[in-house]
């Protein structure tokens, strides 16, 4: 995605079974092999790993009030 991914929308490189499609690609962004699953990120559930990875969208979205609350939100569950 070359403008970035916005926060809220599927990665366009998913598979049909929710897998990264460029993983070990070196066209994979570094921001997703920045990624290490943990058990805090990937909960037990889809659901759980979605509501995070939402909450790291909205943290990491640049500027916004929203941003900062979930930031903390984040720090939050991790603490």
């Amino acid at each position: 995605m070359p403008q970035g991914k916005p926060a809220g929308v599927a990665c366009l490189h998913l598979t049909s079974r929710y897998a990264c499609g460029l993983y070990e690609h070196p066209q994979r962004p570094r921001c997703c092999g920045g990624l290490q699953p943990s058990r805090e990120m990937c909960g037990d559930t889809r659901e759980e790993a979605l509501a995070y990875l939402d909450a790291l969208e909205l943290a990491t979205a640049p500027h916004t009030i929203t941003g900062a609350r979930a930031a903390r939100a984040v720090t939050r569950r991790a603490g």
